[in-house]
């Protein structure tokens, strides 16, 4: 499997025409150390406050949004899916406002964009720890556009905006897309692979080497998984 040939770029206050031209051409960039290491165990910290809350109290949904519960490796119970936590978190609320992040949005343009922190699940944590009582170590071949349709509307253009909290090479798996397939029709958007069935790797996918902090970002339209990780804990 190929590895994405993605330049080392900095986020600034602008995109630059270096910047925009890869993400046209591909439908994915990646933004190392958007994040300090700081940063990086200061949200890790409030991630676990919240989680710990929400596991007390025997909340299963937030704002109507189911929760995805497993087992870390000493069997004690965790949430591998989380939505809205922006809502519970003042930390993460404010990192939201961060105006690098409505740089990214510029992504797509012609369209206005803004961040959608109250819409569909909001700010979103997965959690793809894999042993042997996790439901949630993987996730198959999908694009995040057709959600509008459930949701009675038309497709719109949208941005896949991805903080990443550990370190995860390609070898451990982790992200796989399938690059240039966000200039695809309708048709094979709706229809080319089984939606979240199909798990099988494409010859056409590249992985990414991800440390802490990076900052992915990929068009809804894409079509992408996660690879399960060959490691238990």
């Amino acid at each position: 499997m190929r590895k994405l040939q993605c330049p080392k770029f900095e986020l600034g206050e602008t995109l630059t025409a270096e910047q925009k031209n890869f993400f046209d051409k591909h439908g994915i960039i990646i933004f190392p150390n958007f994040l300090n290491r700081d940063t990086v165990k200061l949200f890790l910290s409030e991630l676990a406050r919240i989680e710990q809350e929400w596991l007390a109290d025997g909340r299963d949904k937030i704002n109507g949004v189911p929760l995805k519960f497993g087992r870390d490796e000493a069997g004690n119970k965790v949430i591998q899916r989380s939505c809205f936590l922006s809502h519970a978190s003042q930390v993460l609320h404010e990192f939201l406002q961060d105006p690098r992040l409505q740089t990214v949005v510029d992504l797509l343009q012609p369209y206005e964009g803004r961040m959608g922190e109250n819409e569909k699940d909001g700010l979103v944590l997965n959690n793809y720890v894999r042993t042997p009582s996790s439901q949630y170590s993987q996730m198959g071949w999908h694009t995040d556009s057709p959600r509008d349709i459930f949701l009675g509307q038309r497709i719109m253009p949208m941005l896949n905006v991805g903080i990443h909290l550990d370190d995860c090479p390609m070898e451990n798996g982790g992200l796989r897309v399938l690059p240039g397939t966000h200039k695809q029709s309708t048709f094979r958007m709706l229809f080319g692979k089984k939606y979240f069935v199909d798990n099988n790797p494409d010859p056409r996918e590249v992985g990414l080497d991800i440390q802490a902090g990076d900052l992915t970002v990929h068009d809804g339209r894409i079509w992408h998984r996660v690879q399960q990780s060959p490691l238990m804990g």
